[in-house]
């Protein structure tokens, strides 16, 4: 049970840091001209579980593009940074309590030694 869960985690969070490393490209080249906002589909990696492996990288729909073709949203990058930050602190969570857990089923359920 441990380790379905823990490998899911652990992709989960590899996920979160390759759409961080993209946001921050994102916004390092939001005055580029022609840069097109790059992203992952989160929930299909997520599914298609091919542990590491690097996530296919896509183009943001929908953004409007400004007239030196560059499409970067500083609000909609910004607002990204705070959900990845906030869904991996959650998984480094889950992880600590899972660790927690088994720490106590070694120890006899005796978590003061």
């Amino acid at each position: 049970m441990l380790d379905g869960l823990t490998s899911h985690i652990e992709r989960y969070m590899d996920l979160l840091s390759a759409r961080q490393k993209l946001v921050s490209s994102n916004i390092a080249n939001a005055d580029t001209p022609g840069y097109k906002t790059q992203d992952i589909d989160f929930q299909f990696e997520f599914m298609s579980l091919a542990k590491g492996q690097t996530p296919q990288t896509i183009q943001a729909q929908g953004l409007p593009e400004k007239t030196d073709g560059n499409n970067v949203n500083l609000d909609r990058e910004a607002r990204l940074l705070a959900e990845n930050q906030m869904r991996f602190n959650l998984a480094s969570v889950l992880v600590k309590s899972q660790l927690k857990t088994v720490q106590e089923a070694i120890q006899g359920g005796n978590t003061n030694s």
